[in-house]
């Protein structure tokens, strides 16, 4: 790359675009199938279910502790595929980018997707780059669609929790949203949190293998844990209760959350998988998901009842009950 800076050259389809693409894109993602630089990628599928996901992701600032908006599309996309049950395998990437935005700081994010992608054993097969007019951008805006392939038999959903189940959270709430806001301007308090940012495919792998029978995964990213729950209870007509002593959280994102009025149930997270099971699995689950990377402070959080539907419920450290609301408005704006 011979620009320091990105132009809005880099974006018109003519030989600066070719550079871009060639010497950073290309270059570093380096898999057969996107060298060819076709307008589709062709792929071999070995069967006949695919599981399909798409996102974008704007968060502000592009680079916090223990990740950057790079790391955050490929685990985002990699996690929403695998609550599916699938496996990973394949990823596009379309870039956003501002004009004037350093090439240096766009080589670490894409240095920084590489790494999360070969973590994840996932290949990034093809992509797109725009760019937009200083001011208008805000760096770097990235879109990212993951594909994987779906056991035979396999049917996880969220409107399949039942009375009697339990709950699973694969580690600590409120990690991603505290490192994120952390880095904001303005604040006045530090912390070495970092953001939770983590390819789970292999988590709900061996929870699937453990426990075979489990009824959903979901990843609590925006609106954190209270809007997950509060999905699978609307969904499938039963109610959840939280036992708020056995979720797992760092004094340190309690102690923020607690200074800056945020609700640690509410907070985003972009490395947890929240897993619903039947209880005569929980254990077995849970096993599999404490030896599982990324989820040594795996917990059984709550419970699943047949009444009153749709609603979830807290049960509180000093034994009081309270509603579990799901997030209105924005908490965190700009964070995934």
């Amino acid at each position: 790359m011979r620009a320091e800076k990105i132009l809005l050259a880099h974006g018109s389809g003519g030989t600066m675009m070719k550079e871009l693409i060639e010497e950073l894109f290309v270059a570093e993602f380096g898999d057969d199938v996107l060298k060819r630089m076709d307008d589709a990628a062709a792929l071999p599928f070995p069967g006949s279910r695919l599981a399909f996901s798409t996102d974008t992701y704007v968060v502000h600032p592009l680079f916090f502790p223990g990740g950057d908006i790079g790391r955050l599309a490929i685990c985002g996309t990699v996690n929403d595929v695998a609550t599916s049950g699938a496996a990973p395998l394949y990823v596009s990437v379309g870039f956003v980018l501002e004009e004037g935005m350093p090439v240096e700081e766009l080589r670490r994010i894409i240095v920084s997707m590489h790494a999360a992608a070969e973590e994840a054993g996932v290949r990034i097969v093809t992509g797109d780059t725009k760019v937009v007019e200083r001011g208008h951008g805000d760096g770097c805006y990235i879109n990212t669609a993951g594909v994987g392939v779906l056991p035979d038999g396999l049917d996880l959903s969220g409107s399949h929790c039942k009375p009697g189940d339990v709950v699973l959270l694969s580690g600590t709430l409120g990690d991603h949203g505290i490192a994120v806001i952390s880095t904001r301007e303005g604040l006045s308090f530090s912390t070495d949190i970092r953001t939770d940012a983590a390819p789970l495919n292999k988590l709900v792998a061996a929870v699937l293998e453990a426990a075979p029978e489990v009824r959903c995964f979901r990843d609590p990213t925006r609106g954190g844990l209270a809007s997950t729950l509060n999905e699978l209870a609307g969904a499938s007509g039963v109610s959840i209760t939280v036992d708020e002593t056995s979720v797992p959280v760092h004094e340190q994102v309690r102690g923020a959350c607690e200074m800056l009025g945020y609700d640690v149930f509410q907070v985003a997270n972009e490395g947890k998988m929240v897993a619903v099971v039947p209880a005569e699995k929980a254990e077995a689950a849970l096993a599999a998901m404490k030896a599982a990377p990324y989820g040594a402070d795996a917990a059984i959080v709550g419970a699943v009842a047949e009444s009153p539907a749709g609603k979830v419920y807290v049960r509180t450290s000093f034994g009081a009950t309270r509603i579990m609301d799901m997030l209105v408005g924005e908490q965190l704006p700009r964070i995934c």
